[in-house]
């Protein structure tokens, strides 16, 4: 990290460095790799973590309780998400595998946000796909496979909105920290191999005017 944010906590740090970029951040999420990668390879970084959430106020912990979900495969922590800043905070804790169910966290799937990660603890198998969509972009009709890894402690990663990837498993006791942008796409689309299924994804809070309408 550069000089002058020096002195601030891990998180205060990160987001200096990406609300100080002289760029829409979304146009330019691979800088965003470059700078997360560096400030990922901090050697106290899931300390520093921990630290954070031990101080949290009971206030702060209300906060960060409402504002985190469930998912299939894990639990979504969310550390910082300000109004006016182009990013949020998360951390991903993932669940025994024996306790994931069948979704969209583990099909073949893209996202309405780029993001960046670094696995804290334990190790998952990542894959990425090339996907063909249908009229549109609302459907996916196909996927082919273009590499898988074995990612482990202290890897780092950068996925942008219109690639696809899967997490089939994951090592008990893995956990992820992770950089999100502000949404660039309307919906996320996610797809089963096996099935040949497709969804389209579109957030709840988008969908009031459909409500409506089918009152």
């Amino acid at each position: 990290m550069l000089a002058e944010f020096t002195g601030l906590s891990a998180l205060e740090e990160l987001a200096a460095r990406v609300k100080r970029a002289e760029f829409p951040v979304e146009d330019h999420w691979a800088d965003v790799g470059t700078w997360f990668t560096e400030w990922a390879a901090r050697p106290e970084l899931r300390k520093e973590l921990r630290a954070y959430i031990d101080g949290l106020t009971p206030q702060q912990a209300t906060w960060v309780i409402a504002h985190s979900r469930e998912t299939t495969t894990h639990f979504a922590w969310c550390l910082r998400d300000e109004a006016d800043e182009p990013f949020t905070f998360w951390l991903h804790e993932y669940k025994p595998l024996a306790d994931w169910r069948a979704g969209y966290a583990d099909s073949v799937h893209n996202h309405r946000y780029h993001f960046c990660t670094t696995i804290l603890s334990g190790a998952y198998l990542h894959e990425r796909f090339d996907a063909r969509l249908g009229i549109g972009g609302r459907t996916i009709v196909g996927t082919e496979l273009t590499n898988r890894t074995q990612c482990t402690e202290g890897a780092t990663g950068t996925m942008l909105a219109h690639e696809f990837h899967r997490i089939p498993r994951a090592a008990d006791g893995t956990m992820t920290f992770l950089v999100k942008s502000r949404a660039v796409n309307p919906w996320s689309l996610s797809y089963d191999p096996d099935t040949g299924i497709s969804h389209r994804h579109v957030p709840v809070e988008d969908r009031l005017e459909d409500l409506t309408n089918h009152l």
